[in-house]
């Protein structure tokens, strides 16, 4: 399934990637940002679970700020999975549907 997160107190705007059935991270594009390491964040996630990658980036800080694009992805990983778990609203396209708000 591909999702598409809006991000919030970062540099990049957004932030695409698919999820395969069993919960494996493939294709992240970051919109805005640093590019340089924000694709070697997508490089080094690309397949891996998404509860490997959020124990990873969770709570990563940019400088003074609150958040960080890999902490903004972890958000993202556990919005999608909250979405497929148990239905729960999330700020998250999931294909051609929006939840949440």
């Amino acid at each position: 399934m591909t999702y598409s997160y809006k991000t919030h107190g970062t540099c990049s705007r957004r932030i695409d990637f698919d999820l395969d059935d069993d919960n494996t991270v493939h294709n992240v594009r970051f919109t805005g940002g640093c590019n340089g390491n924000l694709s070697g964040i997508s490089s080094i996630v690309e397949g891996m679970n998404a509860e490997d990658v959020i124990d990873r980036f969770d709570g990563i800080r940019c400088g003074f700020k609150q958040t960080s694009c890999p902490d903004q992805f972890a958000t993202a990983l556990r919005k999608a999975l909250a979405s497929d778990i148990r239905c729960a609203p999330a700020v998250i396209w999931k294909g051609n549907n929006y939840f949440g708000g």
